[in-house]
């Protein structure tokens, strides 16, 4: 494993608490953020403008950065949530366009913003670079071929400018089996672990592995939100989480990938009960989603306070699960 450099190690610490540990609270959401208001407001999606993103995410970042360690924006809307984040959190900022390619909508091919660079966001005050890929080892393997070469390339760019690389890989069924189903549940083990071995390798120059949790834990018989489908046992469950723990050779945080508080939180403490290695989080719907209707609906100064009651109880319970998390110096081998 190449050494890290200075200026990487840097980042690293403006990212993470006084353990090592990253608790980042995530508001980079773009496409997904306008729907979701638009859709509460009974609007067009153009109806939702530049400026109500960019309120939003004010909002959520003033708020909420107190209690995390970092914050992951985007430039498009979020340049000013960037300058408005508590003094005690870092700043990482997301490279990619949102969504995937639509001509070839099954491969879900990944973009970056053509007006930036990884020196730019280097500029704009960035600590780390975030990149958002859809990836699966079921995919053929042209389409890896492609992801794998965009990987490398943003790798490069990171190296050459010092500056750390987070890497979110988000699994999905090249065939369109529903994410959210039961017999995709039964697949996401080998999908995560998969994704977690292929970019661990050195090619790629990953600093940091933003995953998914290896499992769903609606349909893990035992968890507190299941469903009454069962895709795995209890111990069948914490094994798939070591086991994809062992697939890492870099620090991995895990990423609320949309889902409640509640199962967001009982996904951590599976994955304390497994004794897994995971450096941190970088949570956001699971935040401040019940948020957006609150916005949509009653303006801003409701949902500042419901941000401050509800979002800070929320990013306080996320925080309380970090107790067993490891420095994420530890998996590099690096001493501070």
């Amino acid at each position: 494993m190449s050494a890290l450099s200075a200026g990487k190690i840097a980042h690293l610490k403006n990212l993470s608490d006084s353990r090592g540990v990253i608790a980042a609270a995530a508001m980079d959401q773009r496409g997904s953020l306008q729907k979701s208001i638009a859709a509460a407001k009974g609007v067009s999606e153009g109806a939702v403008t530049p400026e109500m993103m960019s309120e939003f995410k004010v909002a959520v970042t003033r708020i909420l950065t107190p209690h995390a360690s970092a914050i992951l924006l985007d430039t498009e809307f979020g340049l000013a949530a960037a300058k408005s984040r508590s003094s005690n959190a870092g700043l990482l900022l997301a490279y990619e366009k949102s969504g995937y390619d639509l001509t070839e909508k099954h491969r879900r091919l990944p973009d970056l913003l053509p007006h930036l660079s990884v020196k730019r966001i280097k500029d704009h005050g960035g600590d780390a670079v975030k990149i958002l890929i859809y990836y699966s080892p079921l995919e053929d393997s042209a389409t890896k071929d492609i992801k794998h070469a965009f990987i490398e390339r943003i790798g490069s760019e990171c190296e050459d400018n010092e500056i750390p690389f987070f890497l979110e890989f988000i699994g999905f069924d090249p065939n369109g089996m529903d994410e959210k189903g039961l017999e995709f549940a039964k697949l996401k083990p080998g999908i995560v672990i998969g994704s977690m071995e292929e970019f661990s390798k050195p090619q790629y120059k990953v600093d940091v592995l933003k995953v998914e949790v290896p499992i769903n834990a609606n349909y893990t018989e035992g968890s507190s939100v299941y469903k009454g489908q069962k895709a795995y046992s209890w111990d069948e469950a914490l094994d798939w989480f070591r086991k994809a723990a062992a697939a890492a050779k870099k620090p991995f945080i895990y990423l609320s990938a949309g889902v409640s508080n509640d199962q967001f939180t009982e996904s951590l403490r599976m994955a304390a009960a497994a004794g897994t290695d995971f450096s941190g989080v970088l949570c956001g719907r699971a935040t401040w989603k019940e948020g957006i209707p609150v916005y949509a609906k009653q303006g801003i100064q409701a949902l500042e306070d419901w941000l401050a009651s509800e979002g800070v109880k929320n990013i306080n319970a996320v925080n309380a699960s970090l107790a067993p998390a490891k420095p994420w110096y530890a998996k590099m081998g690096v001493t501070l």
